[in-house]
């Protein structure tokens, strides 16, 4: 039986410090090329759990996490040094970490709005074409990768948080695009840092039952809008619309909802590594159907512009 928790709290959600050394470089154990496309090969990184780390949970091996990376579709890598503090964060938490490349398919673009909806629309499907062609990797060499396709959970932030929620859609639909997974295959998990989802087709439907689904989105925020822009049947639905369908269709799913807070949101996979241990353990391998809507102030997360910031004032690189 499904239980609902709403709540508004306090929550310091970086009361613990990384564990992580910020300054000393973390190399990967392993790099793969995953697909050649006609501009580019793409290439995906691993990490595999620290020496000494807990990988198993009530006798269960502990999932893969398969993070896309953001940068507006415009930029971005894989090893951003960012995001290295907080990949070793999984790693000593028992985590293996799969970082991917995908096309870039708004680079020089100026601008994008409803006028420029094609050229989006195109961009997140490019990289939700890179992130299926990844899976795909993982699925067929998935021995030798020392991973579990049934259990490999995706996150992304900004760009990759769009890109993994949209492959979620995609293949809970089972559209042209997932066509080249297997029929069955299934994304254990999602956690999705400022996301949303395009949809040509009006309101967002589910034709099967998304994986559970756990959301961080600034309430403020107009880089990654966090309710939905909508245009007769084209729409961008963010978490805060995409919390109210799940909740609808009765699917598992979190949403921790940042007042006063805009895009920087999309960069606090470092702040929030409990809560995203906890929906691993709890909502994906314990299979709980616990929906927690959550409103939450932390003095920890600094206050930004949303829409006037830039790169730079956002991830600090």
């Amino acid at each position: 039986m499904k239980q609902t928790i709403f709540f508004t709290a306090l929550l310091l959600l970086a009361a613990l410090p990384s564990k992580a050394d910020e300054g000393k470089a973390m190399e990967p154990d392993g790099t793969y090329m995953f697909i050649q496309r006609d501009t580019c090969d793409l290439y995906l990184d691993i990490y595999y759990p620290a020496e000494g780390s807990d990988t198993f949970y009530n006798g269960q091996k502990k999932p893969a996490i398969l993070f896309v990376f953001g940068g507006g579709f415009i930029d971005g890598r894989r090893d951003e040094p960012h995001n290295l503090p907080w990949y070793r964060d999984l790693t000593e938490n028992g985590y293996t970490v799969m970082a991917i490349d995908y096309r870039l398919g708004l680079k020089g673009a100026k601008s994008v709005g409803i006028g420029q909806v094609d050229l989006l629309d195109k961009a997140i499907h490019m990289a939700v074409e890179d992130l299926f062609s990844a899976t795909a990797f993982i699925i067929e060499n998935a021995d030798a990768l020392g991973v579990d396709p049934d259990m490999l959970v995706l996150c992304g932030s900004s760009a990759g948080a769009i890109t993994i929620l949209q492959a979620e859609y995609e293949l809970c639909n089972r559209t042209h695009y997932a066509a080249g997974l297997p029929e069955d295959f299934r994304y254990a998990g999602l956690m999705s840092f400022s996301g949303g989802i395009l949809s040509r087709q009006g309101k967002l439907k589910f034709t099967t039952e998304t994986s559970p689904i756990m959301m961080f989105h600034g309430t403020e925020d107009k880089l990654v809008n966090y309710k939905q822009i909508t245009f007769f049947n084209l729409g961008f639905f963010g978490s805060d619309k995409i919390a109210e369908r799940l909740d609808r269709y009765g699917y598992v799913y979190h949403i921790f909802r940042y007042p006063e807070h805009g895009h920087e949101i999309a960069n606090i996979m470092g702040n929030t590594v409990e809560l995203q241990d906890n929906f691993i353990k709890k909502n994906i391998m314990d299979r709980s159907r616990t929906v927690i809507d959550a409103t939450v102030t932390d003095p920890d997360v600094p206050s930004g512009k949303g829409m006037s910031q830039s790169r730079k004032e956002l991830y600090g690189d």
